[in-house]
């Protein structure tokens, strides 16, 4: 009897360690998506009162484990009946994000000081506020499915060879550690500030503490900058390379040029198209509503 349950705990030692070793070999696969999602989530997730900070990262966070529990079963039921669909999906999700990439960089260029004057000149009541954190939200969940559906993707793809329970044990454990991961740190940065401001309090602002304070407070702006700015390159880079590793004739073109290099040229190509794709849809049925108002009037 004992010999039997020591036996057991042997077998599941080793389907464990089977596990942690997928789970390391697939996490090292994922981790330049890993490194896009941290800064594209965190630029997502920041610009909220103190207050609202964490709810906030906890709504993204569930949408997140949410995105996850239903990517997981789809990816799997698609990679044995219909593969092709994973490549149209990550295509459709591609755009998607090369769309809002390009979108950032217009808006900075063109619309900021427009958008600054407003923002300056205009009483937010609660209710817009409200409004624009869902929104917020909803955009930081939407964005976290695409990025999501890639991980689970690459993640699968290192473990085919593998039986069933080891896939689904390597996909779900790689799902839960990008979740975790990712928001833990993202958590920990939105709230650098707040623990600046208690080391200047405990301090009264003097010795190591009260400098180490300072430098939390101080550098909070400056890393939320970088985080938009490395955020919006993460959005074109992944972007562009799902286009580069799926469309043999993309990757043939861009060969010889550095991989990195080649899906920022392709996500700005691919999210300016659509970005004016999406405009003239939408000058066309502003035309279109405004014919049939004249019409009618």
């Amino acid at each position: 009897m004992a010999s039997g349950f020591f036996a057991l705990l042997d077998d599941i030692g080793a389907l464990m360690d089977d596990v942690a070793l997928a789970t390391k070999v697939a996490t090292k696969k994922t981790a330049g998506i890993l490194g896009d999602d941290l800064a594209v989530n965190a630029e997502k997730s920041t610009g909220f009162v103190s207050s609202k900070e964490l709810p906030v990262l906890w709504a993204i966070t569930k949408g997140s484990f949410l995105n996850k529990i239903i990517i997981v079963p789809i990816v799997f039921l698609l990679n044995v009946y219909l593969p092709i669909a994973i490549i149209i999906i990550l295509m459709v999700g591609g755009a998607y994000l090369a769309y809002e990439g390009v979108e950032k960089i217009i808006e900075y260029l063109f619309h900021r000081h427009h958008s600054k004057q407003e923002e300056d000149t205009s009483t937010s009541t609660e209710l817009s506020s409200e409004t624009a954190e869902k929104k917020k939200i909803n955009d930081a969940i939407r964005t976290d499915f695409i990025l999501s559906l890639e991980i689970v993707i690459i993640a699968l793809s290192t473990v085919l060879d593998k039986d069933l329970w080891l896939r689904i044990a390597t996909v779900g454990a790689v799902s839960i550690i990008a979740t975790v991961g990712v928001y833990g740190i993202v958590a920990l940065i939105v709230r650098m500030d707040d623990a600046g401001f208690k080391l200047i309090k405990k301090s009264n602002g003097k010795g190591f503490l009260g400098k180490l304070g300072k430098l939390l407070v101080d550098a909070l702006p400056v890393i939320i900058k970088m985080l938009s700015v490395v955020g919006t390159i993460a959005l074109l880079m992944v972007a562009g390379g799902i286009f580069l590793h799926n469309i043999p004739f993309v990757h043939h073109l861009f060969e010889k040029f550095p991989e990195f290099l080649s899906s920022i040229i392709i996500g700005l190509v691919v999210g300016l198209i659509v970005f004016l794709l999406i405009g003239l849809v939408q000058k066309t049925i502003a035309l279109f509503k405004k014919d049939n108002s004249a019409k009618s009037a």
